[in-house]
């Protein structure tokens, strides 16, 4: 108790520092919260809606997560040329027309307050953007200019996506269409140029070859028998004078083994060179027939140049020979054409190796086309979807609107607050001057 007395009575004596300190701050006080200008604040809040069409069905080209748009949205709000277009159409500040437009930046960012809801926590995609003004219509207009600059910027930032896209796939569409359409030429031009070596018609070749074959053998059968014939005529007519022709005339064992050594060589030659040992080993053994049946029958073969041949024999012979030169013309025709199809054979793998190589250059660039095709129909689809608003787009949750009652300044809180502090302040004061007193 005598320590409280002794307080007290301290607190007496310096009691009008006490009230001087006390009540000039409580004044200031109480004059500062009366006399602050009234800030009134506006608020919306927007809401990214899922798309209204189920994405398996059909699907936006434009995907942005709804976290990523609203930053984006952010961020475009809050240009340089945003801010001051705003704050000099719609007045936001007294002196604005003599405000430097750094200063005007400044200001609106510093009013402008944007929050978003917390991905991590999975809470709906949502933000509020609130604006503080002098006057509570202000704050209102300025929130619903944002609201404008947003849809507007949302608006055209996914119609631009999607636009770009379809744009993109139908140029895409046009030069596949286009290579497409120039590689089709080439192999044309190719296979007209090849078309007696293309891969495909190497079998019908193949089995034309092996028919010229048999009637090239089939020609040197003739003609052998056409030559055995008149040797025959030539001998009958030489032992006994007689030009009627008997089949039953038969071949001497060397004319018959002469006629063996033709054939084979004749065969031997449609797949062989002259230069081959075993077509020249033939043609050998051949060329020792020929001389040993012309040294046993020397009148044969001069017969057919005897000037007393009856004119019988003479017609039959000419015959023969005919027959036998139209035969050999047959053969060279036959052989030139043998000779067309071994050459379009031998060119037909290069040209088959040059015609896949073509071929898949086209099957590669079909394939790129089909590709684009079916991503310009989802591009279009995409595009009809934004077109319509059907896709992710923003929602306005809460509309701006005026506030009936400023929000800032809290007066009483201000005017509370101050008197408090100037307490304190005298109660520090009374303390001060006791310690500095040395008596």
């Amino acid at each position: 108790m005598d320590n409280l007395g002794y307080y007290f009575s301290i607190f007496k004596r310096r009691s009008p520092y006490f009230m001087i300190v006390a009540t000039l701050i409580s004044a200031i006080a109480v004059t500062v919260a009366y006399t602050l200008p009234p800030a009134y604040e506006s608020r919306m809040v927007l809401l990214v809606e899922a798309p209204q069409i189920p994405e398996e069905l059909a699907a936006s080209t434009v995907r942005a997560p709804a976290f990523e748009q609203l930053q984006v949205i952010q961020h475009r709000l809050l240009t340089r040329n945003n801010m001051l277009t705003t704050a000099r159409q719609l007045d936001v500040f007294p002196d604005v027309d003599d405000m430097a437009a750094d200063d005007i930046v400044d200001a609106m960012r510093a009013r402008t307050t944007i929050k978003t809801s917390n991905q991590r926590l999975r809470e709906a995609p949502l933000m509020t953007i609130t604006f503080e003004a002098h006057k509570a219509r202000t704050a209102a207009e300025v929130l619903n200019e944002y609201l404008v600059i947003i849809q507007q910027e949302d608006t055209e930032f996914r119609k631009g996506r999607s636009g770009e896209t379809l744009t993109f796939f139908t140029q895409e569409v046009e030069r596949l269409s286009e290579e497409l359409d120039t590689q089709s030429a080439r192999i044309l031009e190719f296979k007209q140029a090849n078309s007696d070596s293309l891969p495909e018609s190497l079998q019908f070749r193949l089995d034309q070859q092996s028919v010229f074959q048999d009637r090239l053998l089939q020609i040197d059968r003739d003609i052998a028998d056409l030559r055995n014939q008149k040797t025959r005529l030539l001998q009958l007519f030489e032992l006994t004078g007689n030009v009627q022709t008997n089949t039953s005339v038969q071949l001497s064992p060397d004319e018959q083994q002469r006629e063996a050594l033709k054939q084979e060589l004749e065969q031997a030659l449609t797949v062989l060179s002259p230069e081959n040992p075993k077509v020249k080993a033939l043609q050998a053994r051949l060329d020792q027939i020929e001389e040993k049946i012309a040294g046993t029958s020397p009148a044969v073969l001069n017969a057919p140049e005897n000037p007393e041949m009856p004119p019988m024999l003479i017609i039959q012979l000419s015959e023969l020979d005919s027959r036998v030169a139209s035969l050999e013309q047959q053969k060279f025709s036959v052989q030139d054409q043998l000779e067309e199809i071994r050459v379009s054979i031998s060119k037909t793998p290069e040209v088959s190796i040059a015609l896949e190589e073509l071929e898949r250059s086209h099957a590669g660039i079909q394939s790129q086309f089909e590709q684009a095709q079916n991503r310009l129909a989802l591009a279009q689809t995409g595009d009809l979807i934004e077109s319509r608003s059907r896709g992710q787009r923003l929602s306005v949750v809460e509309q701006p609107a005026a506030p009936s009652s400023p929000t800032k300044p809290n007066r009483i809180l201000i005017a509370g607050g101050g008197t408090a502090f100037g307490i304190l302040a005298g109660l520090a004061m009374i303390f001060m001057l006791e310690m500095l007193n040395s008596t």
